[in-house]
């Protein structure tokens, strides 16, 4: 059986040492498109080191990138990567992400759900340093094919957006080339770049980064409604539902609710297609 849940769920977790500085959060935000215009103060908290702040999201990149995708190599998981779609991210923040940081990583697979003709592993990353914990990292990976173990379906987390007109919208372009730079602080997978590879996988041209377009999300929100204070991001979930291609527009609609603002994200020019959906950040 090539998952095998009890096993996952049994195996110890996965330690490692991790350490950032500011070079890596200036490269992550100009991935995720900060620095436009360049001169903005409103910009600079993201990319001139003596103002730096860290947007949350640069958890989902530090340290090793897109390596927590490797804890499907897990006792118990055994798949072919080519069936693997990363289908949601969660962070839940414990206090704000230093501008230099060393820190330990524990990884496990921490649930494991059968949706009938797939199946669903919850990555989970708890990160701490000497002061304690850090945040809590959650990749929820689908498995297509992988399904019909008889195991626990788990919650679907599947909302509509509020029945009214958003609070705020916004448009955020996307580069032509910010895959090319978004890739640089981890993600190398090919999908992102190279033109032949995505058309093997189904793809016109290369798609963007999910966690690129998560990213982009967070940034809108914090500079639109949280005053651009990123330490007042507690926690941020979405799921992923749709790809969008460098050169298109992201266009993020915001709900604010007490603690939190919904968000659902649509690539404008594909008659607004889904890109982020379920969407929620917690926040102070």
């Amino acid at each position: 059986m090539p998952i095998d849940a009890a096993k996952a769920l049994a195996a110890e977790p996965r330690t490692a040492d991790i350490t950032w500085d500011h070079k890596e959060i200036q490269l992550y935000h100009l991935g995720i498109g900060a620095g436009t215009p360049a001169t903005d103060p409103d910009e600079l908290r993201y990319t001139l080191e003596s103002r730096l702040q860290v947007l949350p999201s640069f958890a989902t990149v530090a340290g090793a990138g897109m390596a927590m995708m490797g804890g499907l190599a897990a006792p118990g998981i055994d798949v072919n990567l080519a069936h693997v779609l990363h289908g949601g991210q969660t962070i839940e923040l414990h206090r704000p992400i230093p501008v230099k940081g060393a820190a330990r990583t524990s990884a496990r697979v921490a649930a494991v759900y059968d949706k009938t003709k797939a199946a669903v592993v919850v990555l989970r990353t708890e990160v701490a340093d000497t002061q304690g914990p850090l945040w809590t990292s959650d990749a929820q990976v689908f498995i297509r094919g992988e399904g019909g173990f008889g195991g626990e379906r788990g919650p679907s987390g599947r909302t509509d957006p509020p029945a009214r007109e958003p609070d705020r919208t916004v448009d955020r372009p996307i580069r032509e080339d910010q895959a090319l730079l978004y890739r640089l602080s981890g993600d190398w997978n090919p999908l992102h770049a190279d033109p032949e590879f995505a058309k093997l996988a189904g793809f016109d041209r290369p798609i963007l980064h999910g966690l690129c377009s998560y990213g982009m999300t967070l940034k809108a929100v914090v500079d639109t409604l949280l005053d651009g204070n990123v330490s007042r991001v507690t926690r941020y979930a979405t799921r992923f539902a749709g790809v969008v291609f460098p050169g298109e527009t992201l266009r993020v609609r915001m709900w604010r609710e007490p603690g939190r603002i919904r968000v659902a994200v649509a690539a404008l020019e594909r008659d607004e297609a889904p890109v982020l959906a379920d969407t929620v950040i917690a926040h102070t």
